[in-house]
């Protein structure tokens, strides 16, 4: 699925922003603002689930919040050549050994 995603986020950023170079820090900046608009569906959701006042909310809108999040983190990865497929599963049999926890990822 990454994989697609990272060819797909290429072709993408070609038609959307032509000839402009999108750098890292627009990347980290456009991702921040997803985690924010994902953060306030949660607030929201919490309020819903506390019975405190709150406008009213879907946890289909936080999915495709989250989705937007994976994209945008890809899109920063792309800024640095970073093969997400490769070093999120590293990354989490790490945090397990440390962890002491058996479940892990197949790596590539």
């Amino acid at each position: 699925m990454l994989q697609k995603l990272r060819e797909a986020n290429i072709i993408r950023q070609k038609e959307w922003a032509g000839d402009v170079v999108l750098d890292a820090s627009f990347a980290g900046n456009e991702l921040a603002g997803e985690v924010g608009e994902a953060c306030n569906v949660v607030k929201k959701l919490e309020r819903q689930r506390l019975g405190i006042k709150s406008t009213d909310e879907t946890v289909e809108h936080l999915a495709e919040e989250l989705a937007d999040i994976v994209i945008c983190v890809d899109l920063l990865a792309m800024k640095y050549d970073i093969d997400l497929a490769k070093v999120v599963p590293s990354k989490f049999n790490q945090t397990s050994k440390k962890m002491g926890l058996s479940t892990l990822m197949e790596t590539q």
